[in-house]
């Protein structure tokens, strides 16, 4: 399931793509509305005009991120799978994202947290709670079906899950190694598995 590309159209869908993909591969600190005035061929006027300034887009930047992470989730649940194969499409996703030369977006917001427009760092801590609660979900359900030997709290062990796919993540692309990002998540999910099933 892509994250990107939600179809829109107009100059302030085109802003935000070429924000997200600069955030994504540099930071938000690491680019300047000139930036994305060059690259669109267009005014910083005109990015004022939809985006009254970075905090703004920035705000914009991470509710649609989570709007379309939010899709992938609901769509990874409509599948009715087990929650072993959930774990393993929620791992997919992210592993996307790294494939096409990019970072989890609130994960490179997360680097720049101190620095963030207090709106931004609410954002941020929303998607992760949002996602946290949601592997949690899937711990929960891997529990019932048998699909998942955990030890300890679910909400911890979700915290535990996207810590290690958001670090793997990091540590892949100085590398430039997406198997390293594959093993450490096939490794992760090991040792969710029945000790039956091993």
């Amino acid at each position: 399931m892509a994250l990107r590309k939600d179809g829109s159209t107009g100059t302030a869908s085109a802003i935000l793509d070429v924000a997200e993909r600069l955030v994504q591969t540099r930071g938000f600190n690491a680019f300047s509305y000139a930036d994305v005035a060059v690259e669109l061929g267009i005014s910083k006027p005109a990015l004022h005009y939809h985006f009254a300034g970075k905090a703004e887009l920035g705000e914009a930047l991470v509710a649609r991120y989570a709007d379309r992470f939010t899709a992938a989730l609901v769509a990874i649940d409509a599948t009715g799978a087990e929650a072993a194969r959930k774990l393993e499409a929620y791992a997919d996703l992210y592993a996307q994202v790294l494939t096409e030369g990019r970072m989890c977006l609130c994960g490179m917001l997360a680097a720049d947290y101190q620095t963030l427009p207090e709106p931004m760092r609410d954002a941020v801590i929303r998607f992760f709670d949002y996602n946290e609660n949601w592997v949690a979900g899937v711990i929960d359900q891997g529990r019932l079906d048998r699909t998942l030997q955990v030890e300890g709290a679910s909400r911890e062990v979700a915290q535990i899950i996207i810590d290690t796919l958001e670090g793997s993540m990091l540590v892949a692309r100085v590398y430039r190694d997406l198997d390293r990002f594959a093993s450490s998540a096939k490794r992760l999910f090991v040792e969710l598995s029945p000790t039956s099933t091993t």
